[in-house]
Parts: structure tokens; sequence; C-alpha cells
């Protein structure tokens, strides 16, 4: 970020890989957070307007929930900025809290070796695999003590059409 006379600038490192961008809901009274999010990958921004169209999500936000975890690559304490988290009125008309992470399938199962990988890409896949998972368990502990599901989203559920 940088300040200069009355103006910020916030710069966004972008991945070129990856549609990422800036979303401006529609239904901005029910978006929690500061400013506009920002989506990471088309997945986000395809969650980013369900979440903001869907009549039956009372309240939805984005990176504002962080989890401390502890780290077992490092053994320090790191945050976790959950996806996003969304409040959703069901058929009954009861109110469900849900924290969501939007992650690629291939990254919420055990990494696999295979002839074809490097070996730098077989620790990197570990390594990160190692991380979500305690990400992913500190979000599961701390989802219960507050009255929220965690879920996590793939391409899978993304790709099917969401229903109210």
């Amino acid at each position: 970020m940088i300040f200069s006379s009355n103006v910020i600038t916030i710069f966004i490192k972008k991945n070129k890989n990856f549609r990422q961008g800036v979303f401006k809901p529609i239904n901005s009274q029910k978006y929690i957070g500061k400013g506009n999010p920002t989506y990471r990958s088309g997945w986000e921004l395809k969650f980013f307007r369900w979440a903001d169209l869907n009549e039956n999500i009372l309240a939805w936000g984005s990176e504002n929930i962080i989890i401390p975890y502890l780290n077992p690559l490092d053994g320090k304490v790191h945050r976790y900025f959950v996806d996003n988290f969304i409040i959703f009125k069901d058929k009954n008309g009861n109110k469900n809290k849900f924290i969501i992470e939007i992650k690629p399938s291939k990254q919420t199962v055990r990494p696999v070796k295979t002839k074809f990988k490097k070996q730098k890409t077989i620790l990197y896949e570990q390594k990160m695999y190692v991380q979500n998972t305690a990400k992913w368990k500190a979000a599961n502990e701390w989802a219960k003590k507050k009255g929220y599901k965690f879920l996590i989203i793939t391409e899978k559920e993304l790709n099917i059409k969401w229903r109210n």
C-alpha cells in the first residue's frame, strides 16, 4: 500500500494464470466487509456471484474471518484467512452459518507421486497438503465453537447448478 497526499493506492499482486479482480456486489447490503471483495480465481468469482444473487443468502463475506492455526512444518502459529462465510436461510426459514474454503479438488486429497512429476513438485504438493489440513482442522474446531459449519468447495460443486 502506498500513501501519497490524500490518495491511497492499493496494489493487488495478480497471477496471470488465474482470473482475478475486484467484485462489485449488486446486493451490497448483504456483503459484510470493507470495500469490495477481491476474487483470486474464476471459481471465487462464480461463488461471489452466487452469494450476491441468491435470495436465501442473508449475508456473506470474503477473507474476513481469521483463524489461528499451528503449522506442523515450522511449529509456529499462523493466521488462516478463510475464503468466505455465508449466512444461509434454508427452506424452513432456519439460519445456517458456514465458513467456506474454495480449493481445486486435487489439493483436497493427499498428493500422489507419479513418474512424471518432478521431485520439487512432489515436495511442494506435500507441503501444501500438510499446511492445508492443519488450517482445515483449526477451521473445523473454530466453526464448532462459533456455531458455524466448515465446508470445502471444489470445482466439482461450483460446476453444478447451485440450488436455492
